[in-house]
């Protein structure tokens, strides 16, 4: 039998974590040794198991934690790709629902890191995105809303359906 690696997470010298969050961290790395905690400048997920994390901008210790369960439910969703701007967006609300879930199954959590789920933060992130798609769905040429092909194409209703009749 193969005996596990070690838990190990290299942090930089030059992050902001505190020990609380490092120890977080373990612990998530324990629990979930499927996938690849990597410390980076930025949170996001990649498929297939790389679950990056931002160490290095000072955030409340909370939204570090909400943030980390975020990108992790991605990963337990088992979310790839999207073709439309709308499934990106419903792929976001499904991570956030999976961090919502995770804190309710770790009761430990909420009195060893004080994790709460924050609704007023987790709505704020799900509004950079609707503001995003919004704006994308804004014809460049006339200002009208356009709508999104299932293959990711944007088409508006004036400037490529009717002023480019044949």
């Amino acid at each position: 039998m193969v005996s596990p690696k070690p838990l190990k997470l290299d942090i930089p010298k030059d992050t902001s974590l505190p020990e609380t969050a490092y120890a977080f961290l373990s612990e998530l790395i324990s629990e979930f040794p499927q996938f690849n905690f990597i410390i980076s400048s930025r949170f996001k997920w990649k498929y297939p198991k790389s679950i990056y994390i931002d160490a290095k901008t000072p955030t409340p210790p909370l939204y570090f934690y909400l943030q980390t369960l975020h990108e992790l439910g991605h990963a337990l969703s088992n979310h790839k790709d999207y073709k439309t701007d709308v499934r990106r967006l419903k792929m976001e609300s499904e991570a956030w629902e999976r961090a919502r879930e995770l804190i309710k199954t770790h009761e430990n959590w909420t009195k060893t890191y004080d994790i709460t789920y924050n609704e007023d933060f987790v709505e704020e992130q799900l509004d950079s995105y609707r503001d995003w798609l919004h704006q994308r769905s804004k014809c460049k040429i006339c200002g009208l809303t356009r709508f999104q092909k299932k293959s990711g194409k944007w088409l508006c209703p004036k400037c490529d359906l009717i002023d480019n009749r044949s």
